[in-house]
């Protein structure tokens, strides 16, 4: 089930710090940084699963298996996108009953029609508001716990402009939605103004090289948000890191000095695998 220490964070005014992850490594080496919580990232998570576009080509099955078995492996309370909540009223009511089950600790659902885009790539298009204030009260009325947190995104910013954004955060913020997420303002001073005029806890995405200027996590807490993702900051710095060292190696035939490496046998450890040693010389077969 959800991890209460999420929600009580956000009620004792913290400003909640989450990396994206978005496998099971970036998970794995996340959860032992220290950060109050992690989020599973759509985009990244389509893109080490599938390879293609974070464009509405995963399934909610794809995406429950992998955001669940992150959980299992973690101590961390867990963030996780749900898209639109993968279709409909009844597949809104079937996500959120899987994600809580899973124990993810709270879930982002957008207000994007069907197929979504990634919020910092354009040529997205919003579905009317009573649609998606349905979907946030299908959402509060199917979870088991309070616990359980619902995220409502608006990605109508782009196309429709700041006011219909602020409008519908207001209107998510009364259907029942625990925490209002506009996505992809355009600057701090748009920031601010989403802070101002809507009375709900807020969330920030920082997507390096996206639309929104990228601030501190002490200024984002100064403006009044609660939760602030850096989303891209795994898959990012893991692709420059393999492209460097997939370089060097084809250059020199070997891994140069200049490559840092994580070290092995903390990677053994990571994984789990001093478990399986103990577990091999208490039970291994004798020949």
């Amino acid at each position: 089930m959800a991890d209460p220490k999420l929600k009580q964070r956000i009620k004792d005014g913290e400003l909640v710090l989450a990396p994206g992850v978005f496998d099971l490594i970036s998970a794995l080496i996340a959860d032992r940084t220290g950060f109050p919580a992690l989020y599973v990232t759509g985009y990244g998570t389509v893109a080490s699963y599938l390879g293609l576009p974070d464009a509405g080509l995963a399934t909610y099955r794809d995406m429950i298996e992998r955001i669940g078995q992150m959980v299992k492996r973690t101590n961390t309370p867990v963030i996780a996108d749900a898209d639109t909540g993968y279709g409909g009223l009844l597949n809104v009511r079937h996500t959120v009953r899987g994600y809580e089950e899973a124990g993810v600790s709270a879930m982002q659902m957008e207000d994007q029609e069907f197929p979504k885009k990634c919020g910092h790539t354009k040529n997205r298009r919003v579905v009317p508001l009573e649609d998606m204030v349905r979907k946030i009260e299908v959402a509060v009325d199917s979870r088991q716990s309070d616990d359980f947190l619902i995220i409502a995104r608006t990605d109508s910013r782009t196309g429709l402009g700041l006011d219909e954004a602020i409008r519908r955060g207001k209107a998510f913020a009364k259907a029942g939605a625990d925490i209002v997420f506009v996505e992809s303002p355009e600057s701090e001073d748009e920031m601010k103004r989403v802070a101002d005029e809507i009375d709900a806890p807020l969330f920030a995405n920082m997507v390096n090289g996206g639309r929104t200027p990228l601030l501190s996590a002490a200024r984002l807490k100064e403006l009044g948000y609660s939760i602030a993702i850096h989303p891209a900051i795994g898959f990012l710095s893991m692709g420059a890191a393999l492209q460097k060292a997939y370089a060097d190696l084809l250059a020199n035939g070997e891994t140069s000095a200049d490559i840092d490496l994580y070290d092995f046998s903390e990677f053994n450890k990571l994984l789990g695998f001093e478990d399986v040693w103990d577990f091999e010389a208490k039970y291994a077969e004798v020949s």
